[in-house]
């Protein structure tokens, strides 16, 4: 099955600026979350960003990036214009992983493909509920 990954990388958070570069384990955060994609069997993977540094990051590792515009409010916003600037058809199956997920089990990545193509539809967001105490959250450091 073929399927391409789309991931939005935006440098300029409010709560952590550099996100993207961040080091994990000697590497930029994104390079982590690019290799996971790559496990997944992706046809083809996309780094979405706005900032050179990001792009150069992606680039070293031998990604692809496409260079987008800085006043997204969302990630969702910043994939549409990859998926408007690549023309991707219809029937392309596109999984959205965050630029902020360098833990993320490539199966994982896969299953959405796969539950995306086999239910035909256009678009599917996934989201799961934290329900950890705010107390604890609060000692964790």
């Amino acid at each position: 099955m073929s399927f391409v990954v789309i991931i939005p990388a935006r440098f300029s958070s409010t709560r952590l600026p550099g996100k993207p570069l961040v080091d994990i384990n000697g590497k930029p955060m994104i390079v982590h979350v690019l290799e996971r994609a790559r496990e997944s069997g992706a046809e083809r993977i996309i780094v979405a960003t706005d900032h050179e540094d990001v792009a150069r990051a992606v680039e070293a590792a031998g990604g692809e990036v496409c260079m987008t515009r800085a006043d997204h409010q969302s990630g969702t916003e910043r994939l549409a214009e990859v998926v408007e600037k690549c023309g991707f058809s219809d029937d392309t199956v596109i999984v959205n992983v965050q630029g902020d997920e360098p833990m993320i089990p490539a199966v994982i990545i896969r299953q959405v493909a796969e539950n995306l193509a086999q239910r035909q539809v256009a678009w599917r967001r996934w989201r799961c509920r934290f329900t950890a105490p705010k107390k604890r959250l609060t000692r964790m450091r």
